[in-house]
């Protein structure tokens, strides 16, 4: 700015038939410029603590004209000081400032345009920047909000299944130790996977591990009733899935077909096609008595699924209901397929 200004002056004076070296006027402008910033902490400080007048205008108009006149009093100091002094160093002579109460009066002028630019620039930036705050702490409230929704509805045991696995365990723990060590074992791990912080989902392949855990504890439960087949080998192993969804969909199948008579059958596969993932779990059980009932969630615990599909991926994702074979249930999830955490 400085060198702008004292370049402006030069030529004008050229223009105007001037002698005058060019090296003065940048002087000039370079000290008022440089002396301007030393001190804009002055109208700052007076727009920090009067930003509007709030009805108390003695108040808001005291600060800036005081504000004003020490702006101007100091530059006027920083200003003409280093002049007076670079003058003779540079062999100038003696630095004349001619008429200096009305070269005084202009620069106030001039000054009390720069500090009132000065207080409308700042607290421009400071709503600006408050503004921005605020949409970040919006932001950040928004993303922990969800994140706490996802723990909840990704990291639960149904209180059922650990009742009823511990009293599988005390039934065989007499019988067969080594069985008893392998289901203590695995609901150890369980219990483990639902209490750590991690985020909402993780890889296919610790998915597939819970699960297979969870279906040891249900398999010694329910013995020849039951049936699991897992086949996950058309996905990628560190495809991002929702935590503990294929278990939950295993638990619902089995808890809505537990008074039936003949052995369930619960299929779990999993495919990776155009960038997306699809879970499927199906069973040979009763099916859906009411398909538009079960895909709201209601009776059938898929709410929560649903609710953590539309938090991680939006309309991206989608729940679907199918036949299983034998005109059993299946449920499908679809979702885009990510290998990163």
């Amino acid at each position: 700015m400085g060198l702008w200004r004292g370049g402006t002056v030069a030529m004008e004076m050229l223009a105007g038939g001037s002698t005058e070296p060019w090296s003065r006027p940048l002087l000039w402008e370079l000290t008022g410029t440089l002396a301007a910033w030393a001190v804009l902490w002055i109208p700052m400080a007076a727009a920090l603590n009067a930003p509007r007048p709030g009805g108390r205008w003695a108040r808001f108009l005291g600060l800036h004209l005081g504000g004003w006149a020490a702006y101007w009093a100091l530059k006027s100091v920083f200003m003409l000081t280093p002049r007076f002094l670079l003058y003779p160093a540079l062999g100038w002579g003696a630095y004349d400032y001619p008429r200096w109460p009305l070269h005084l009066a202009m620069e106030a002028m001039k000054d009390a345009i720069t500090y009132a630019l000065v207080v409308l620039l700042y607290l421009l930036f400071r709503a600006w920047r408050e503004r921005q705050a605020e949409q970040l702490r919006q932001v950040q409230l928004e993303a922990e909000l969800r994140d706490a929704q996802l723990r909840q509805l990704t990291g639960q045991l149904d209180p059922h299944f650990l009742f009823n696995a511990l009293n599988t365990v005390s039934s065989v723990m007499y019988e067969d130790l080594d069985r008893t060590d392998a289901l203590l074992t695995d609901l150890g791990q369980l219990l483990r996977a639902g209490l750590e912080r991690r985020g909402p989902t993780w890889a296919l392949a610790e998915e597939e591990a819970h699960l297979r855990r969870y279906g040891a504890l249900l398999l010694a439960r329910f013995q020849d009733r039951l049936r699991l087949e897992i086949d996950l080998a058309q996905a990628p192993p560190q495809a991002q899935v929702p935590r503990f969804a294929l278990q939950r969909l295993v638990e619902n199948a089995v808890k809505h077909n537990q008074d039936r008579q003949e052995p369930l059958t619960v299929r779990v596969v999993a495919r990776a096609e155009g960038g997306r993932l699809e879970l499927r779990v199906a069973d040979d059980g009763e099916g859906f008595k009411d398909p538009a009932r079960a895909l709201a969630g209601e009776g059938h615990g898929l709410r929560g699924l649903r609710e953590a599909l539309r938090l991680l991926y939006g309309e991206a994702a989608e729940l679907s209901l199918d036949r299983g074979p034998g005109g059993g249930a299946a449920v499908v999830l679809r979702f885009p397929c990510s290998v990163a955490p």
